[in-house]
């Protein structure tokens, strides 16, 4: 009998979900769990460096070994995210003796749930089933999409069909001659593609924002709208994952601090060889491209092998995130100038670039992205070298997001301060007086 399936929001705050696997199909449906406040509990030997991070940042807890019928014991809901048919069905036969609803992505037929295609704006979540074809369900989701984000007259953007790539030499050329060439330079990167034997696909670079996923621009989202191949660093938001159409590669290319991670020579040959290969690839990176972010080491990667490059900036975190958490970078009155450091390598370190002498004399903002490992070494060094330790500073961590905590101290006492509270990357500092110029939010 082929019944209609019964729709429903799930309200899985405090609740516990397993999830079985974790792979591609997990590391595309856990965002969206922990967005809804679930216990997430995941079964698998191994995890994708994204899904790592989130068991390291204690978003949910990982059982590194394979599924046992006791794991479902107290769940609400379970997604089997495995190819493997004998495996997903020893889940399916533990959930239906617990009348527990599985999800499976092996066989939506055999599932009890469906996953259905979502689309959110704002307040409003709009779910899509299409009858067990989910590539129906995405283009309905679709046009409700474009609905939901229509905009009165012309795009801000033309279609990217028509967004001429950037930074994007003709046949045989440098990236240097790219970098002189201009309009004309691009135009003639679009005719190098387009002579090639077989159809070359194109590039991306797209900032995805600090972490709330409706900070992505218009041309960003479009563009991840339409990718073929999304290669994605883990600071992207895991919600803009979740709705990406079932037959989009997904290409984990996270860099988990001070632990594993893909080399960026790896993530240079994904991008192009998947370009090379005819499709169309996002490198989504959390922020903006060219803050911290290599994209201009990615960019000429592919600019070498005469792959075309569309550069979309984003909204970096070391602005972004301060002014969510009550702290402009700048104040009249109090700071006409900031100052924006990477605090990855400690201040002592021959391989340092920053001159931390120098920024302990400017009367204006610093602000330190990746160094809250360096933190106490940062402190020290600008203390010593004449900044005073009563200057006011803020530490945010997970900027934009639900798990937002921000701790206000002191340059003197911040370090202590920021390991009492248990701070975690990713976390943004800000030094100086603006950090006391507004009332705390």
């Amino acid at each position: 009998m082929n019944a209609n399936p019964y729709p429903l929001g799930l309200r899985l705050a405090g609740r516990r979900v397993v999830v079985v696997g974790g792979g591609t199909v997990a590391t595309r449906r856990v965002p969206a769990l922990l967005d809804a406040g679930a216990d997430v509990l995941l079964v698998s030997p191994e995890l994708s460096l994204s899904l790592r991070a989130h068991a390291d940042a204690g978003r949910l807890r990982w059982e590194p070994r394979r599924f046992v019928p006791a794991d479902l014991d107290g769940a609400w809901l379970v997604q089997t995210a495995v190819d493997d048919p004998v495996a997903a069905a020893e889940v399916s036969a533990a959930a239906d003796e617990r009348r527990i609803f599985c999800v499976r992505a092996d066989d939506r037929f055999a599932a009890t749930a469906w996953t259905p295609a979502v689309t959110r704006n704002g307040p409003v979540t709009v779910a899509v089933l299409g009858g067990g074809d989910p590539h129906r369900a995405m283009r309905v989701r679709d046009r409700i999409r474009d609905l939901l984000s229509a905009r009165k007259g012309p795009l801000l953007t033309p279609p990217v069909e028509q967004g001429p790539p950037v930074n994007t030499p003709a046949a045989g050329g440098s990236a240097a001659a790219a970098a002189g060439a201009g309009a004309a330079g691009t135009a003639g990167g679009i005719a190098a593609g387009a002579g090639r034997a077989g159809a070359v696909g194109r590039v991306a670079l797209v900032g995805a924002g600090p972490g709330d996923p409706e900070l992505i621009t218009v041309k960003g989202w479009r563009l991840l709208a339409e990718a073929d191949v999304v290669v994605a660093d883990r600071l992207v938001p895991g919600l803009l994952m979740d709705e990406l159409g079932p037959d989009v590669e997904l290409v984990d290319a996270s860099k988990i601090p001070y632990g594993p991670s893909r080399t960026q020579e790896e993530i240079n040959q994904t991008l192009v060889d998947r370009a090379l290969a005819g499709r169309n690839v996002v490198r989504l990176k959390g922020g903006d491209p060219y803050v911290f972010g290599r994209g201009g080491e990615e960019l000429l990667a592919c600019v070498a092998a005469g792959v075309p490059v569309t550069v979309v900036p984003g909204v970096t975190s070391a602005v972004a995130v301060p002014a969510v958490a009550g702290v402009p970078v700048t104040h009249r009155g109090v700071a006409h100038e900031f100052t924006v450091v990477s605090g990855h390598v400690a201040p002592d370190s021959p391989e340092s670039l920053v001159h931390w002498a120098a920024l302990a004399q400017l009367r204006g903002t610093l602000v330190v992205l990746m160094g809250l490992k360096n933190l106490p070494a940062i402190a020290a060094t600008l203390t010593g070298h004449g900044k005073d330790p009563a200057t006011p500073v803020a530490v945010v961590q997970e900027g934009t997001t639900g798990t937002q905590r921000t701790v206000r101290s002191t340059l003197g006492t911040v370090a202590a301060d920021v390991a009492e509270a248990g701070l975690r990357p990713p976390a943004i500092v800000v030094i100086g007086n603006v950090v006391a110029a507004l009332p705390p939010p």
